[in-house]
């Protein structure tokens, strides 16, 4: 079958209105096991939907505005909202990475772009560093072209300091995996102010892709969202 052209050009064209970007995408193998489509069949194919830096927040903080103040999850909410009408428009399927049972969104977006995780397991963009994001994914029951993956410089190989291990205050990231009771607890405490407000001290002193760091008051959020976490 024919990869059908431009869909992926009109896909992020679409998405573009609320600061969201195309991350690629994935044809599925002959044979390999693919979550199903909008009609219930398997997907052929993956479209990645996300940000870069900062660009969806007046967009999200808009449509903020008008919702009810006690919704429990507004980025989440918003991302499904807007990429669900995205989805709709081109006959797709929109998922989320909070959808159960998880979907492989990481191996996806590694597929897709052809990055390597970092050290705090966030995927290391060449151009993004790790200020960079996945909202959600469209899933076709045709094959879209996209563009093939290329291997690019994994930034992470050529740090050597490596400042993103040494500026927690109770080293979370381990060699053996995060320490997620530390870090909440961390977070929640007396001491944890300048993570609350200025968000995660190791993420933040990554040197690469400085240019698309998340403001204070979106990594607030962020953070604010963690420490609500298992509450």
């Amino acid at each position: 079958m024919t990869a059908r052209r431009g869909m992926a050009d009109d896909v992020a064209a679409a998405l573009s209105a609320n600061g969201l970007i195309l991350r690629g995408g994935v044809a599925f193998a002959e044979g390999e096991q693919a979550p199903t489509g909008l009609s219930g069949v398997p997907a052929k194919s993956v479209l990645l939907v996300g940000q870069a830096g900062a660009a969806p927040w007046p967009h999200f903080l808009r449509w903020r505005e008008r919702q009810p103040r006690a919704i429990g999850n507004p980025l989440d909410t918003w991302s499904r909202e807007v990429i669900g009408a995205v989805a709709q428009d081109f006959g797709a399927r929109a998922v989320s990475p909070s959808d159960k049972p998880y979907l492989p969104f990481q191996q996806w977006a590694m597929r897709a772009e052809g990055l390597k995780p970092s050290p705090l397991g966030i995927l290391m963009h060449p151009r993004y560093g790790l200020w960079h994001a996945y909202r959600g994914a469209l899933l076709f029951e045709e094959e879209i072209a996209v563009p093939q993956a290329h291997a690019p410089i994994h930034l992470c190989d050529t740090c050597i300091d490596k400042p993103c291990l040494k500026s927690c205050p109770v080293d979370a990231y381990l060699p053996d995996g995060f320490a997620y009771q530390s870090c909440l607890a961390h977070v929640r405490g007396a001491d944890g102010s300048p993570c609350r407000t200025g968000g995660c001290l190791d993420r933040n002193a990554c040197p690469y892709g400085r240019t698309y760091r998340y403001p204070p008051e979106v990594q607030a959020f962020h953070m604010a969202s963690f420490g609500r976490a298992g509450s």
